[in-house]
């Protein structure tokens, strides 16, 4: 008897396996820890892809899926896990892709997360705050996380738009109104439209994709609400830039003017292979709008003028580059050289900075590395 759709990912989940790919002529493959592993079953037909796949899809979703060729919904199963999946279609044939949304929201320091600066964020009354990363870094259980953090010490009003809904929240201190794209709301743009007269405190859109969400979210965060979201951006100064650029030049220096208002704080995030044994490890860049990063926005200031003012910010801020949180990681001997390097986003400088740390420099001597390397795992982040 042929694998359910069911059988495969309860396999995937006993795997540790985080990403499952179905694809005609092939066996199911998953991914686990970054690496994709063929798992123990025959390759699929295009039948036995098509009846697992309509199997669990709704008549709204079959009928969305077969006139658009393409569908993104979440998927349950009990006792599992929860799924975010897309369905495509390649040469004429299902692709399926399902990745897992766990049950549990873990914390901060279960996530290996740096726990000051987002308890800081979730703390604010306004303003925006993005989580930005390659696809696969995590973005999403960073936000839940501090979703989370919020429900559990605040009394508010928290609204998310999600395409689709991944984390599910029961409230707390907090009220939580969660709404899907294609189920709940049209779209993002459509959703925010509406969001203001809903009594918001805490607002999560899911992802800024366009001029028009992208606008709305920082009329909103100027307008007295916490505003979270999400870009594909790999650096603080990159997330600025791209937003900026997302508008015709005569609306850049008005839109600057509102960021520079509005932005709280920016967390770049990839996660890394653990040197021994599996699993993986976040890295992180902080950003917090300090008075210096407000002037760089309107003056739009270059990446080392942003690193400058990231470097040269009092400790308790806790701001910190990708690179000094690969020495720190690199310091804690929690991953490889080679990890380190082909993911930092200048392998000199890195060098530099690792043959400071381990011949005793100082914060002064290494720039680059700043107080979050030499602070090492015991000070401001968690390892176990």
């Amino acid at each position: 008897m042929a694998a359910s759709i069911n059988d495969l990912l309860k396999d995937m989940v006993d795997a540790n396996g985080s990403d499952l790919h179905l694809k005609v002529g092939s066996p199911p493959i998953m991914r686990v820890d970054g690496s994709l592993r063929q798992m123990k079953h025959d390759r699929l037909s295009a039948d036995s892809i098509n009846q697992m796949v309509f199997a669990i899809l709704n008549e709204k979703q079959k009928k969305e899926f077969t006139t658009h060729h393409e569908l993104d919904f979440a998927y349950g199963v009990p006792g599992v896990a929860r799924f975010r999946a897309n369905l495509c279609v390649q040469r004429g044939t299902v692709r399926v892709t399902m990745r897992i949304v766990p049950f549990e929201v873990k914390d901060f320091n279960a996530l290996n997360l740096p726990a000051e600066p987002l308890v800081y964020m979730c703390g604010l009354n306004r303003g925006l705050v993005l989580v930005t990363g390659p696809t696969g870094s995590g973005k999403s259980t960073s936000l839940a996380a501090m979703i989370d953090y919020i429900n559990n010490t605040r009394n508010s009003h928290i609204i998310t738009v999600e395409d689709p809904i991944e984390f599910l929240y029961r409230d707390n201190k907090s009220i939580i109104t969660q709404r899907e794209i294609g189920t709940d709301t049209e779209t993002f743009s459509v959703a925010l439209k509406h969001v203001l007269r809903q009594d918001p405190d805490v607002i999560l859109i899911g992802e800024m994709r366009d001029l028009e969400t992208i606008s709305t979210a920082l009329t909103a965060a100027e307008t007295g609400h916490l505003v979270f979201s999400t870009l594909h951006t790999t650096d603080a100064p990159g997330t600025i830039d791209r937003v900026v650029d997302v508008f015709p030049p005569h609306q850049q220096s008005q839109i600057r003017i509102q960021l520079a208002n509005a932005l709280r704080g920016i967390i770049c995030q990839k996660v890394l292979p653990l040197k021994v044994g599996q699993g993986r490890i976040p890295c992180t860049e902080i950003m917090i709008a300090t008075p210096r990063i407000r002037q760089l926005i309107l003056e739009k200031g270059s990446p080392h003028a942003y690193y400058e003012a990231i470097f040269n910010s009092p400790e308790f801020l806790h701001m910190h580059t990708m690179n000094q949180d690969l020495v720190r990681l690199k310091k804690a001997d929690v991953i490889t050289t080679e990890v380190a390097l082909a993911n930092s986003p200048n392998p000199d400088e890195f060098k530099l900075n690792l043959r400071g740390i381990f011949a005793g420099g100082t914060k002064d001597d290494m720039k680059g590395a700043g107080s979050s390397a030499a602070d090492g795992f015991g000070g401001r982040y968690k390892t176990d």
